[in-house]
């Protein structure tokens, strides 16, 4: 694989996962890489360790969201070259109910050797409920 810079890097894992490439998606991380959910909601992961559980999370994505677009992302450098802090909004529409949604983020991600070695995902999980249905949906308790 091309070493690229975290932003360029980032920018392709958007790319493939509007073109639901989601094991494009996964060889962007490092064997040993962790994302982290701090506001993820009760029942959902918090923390997943290692490409085989990010891959297997993402596995059910599909099933769940369709997204459409990423109409606003920011990248800002922070002063250790390896880490980026990333604004940005994803558009879709939910699986289970059909509704168009939009998903502000911000995350902390970390590259090295070309690889996604941490990424910390800061979501508003309410936003998360109402694209699965609701706090009863099947969904409600795992981050799209």
């Amino acid at each position: 694989m091309t070493v690229r810079s975290p932003a360029a890097l980032y920018r392709h894992g958007l790319d493939l996962l509007l073109a639901k490439d989601f094991d494009g998606w996964v060889g962007l991380w490092a064997d040993e890489g962790v994302i982290e959910f701090p506001f993820a909601p009760p029942g959902a992961p918090r923390r997943l360790e290692g490409r085989a559980a990010i891959a297997a999370y993402m596995t059910a994505y599909p099933e769940h969201i369709d997204l459409t677009g990423f109409p606003h992302v920011e990248v800002h450098r922070t002063t250790d070259p390896d880490v980026i802090v990333v604004e940005m909004r994803s558009e879709g529409v939910s699986v289970q109910t059909g509704a168009a949604f939009e998903m502000p983020y911000v995350a902390i991600v970390t590259v090295r050797d070309g690889l996604i070695r941490h990424y910390r995902d800061y979501w508003n999980p309410l936003v998360a409920l109402d694209i699965a249905g609701g706090t009863d949906a099947p969904f409600a308790g795992e981050r799209p």
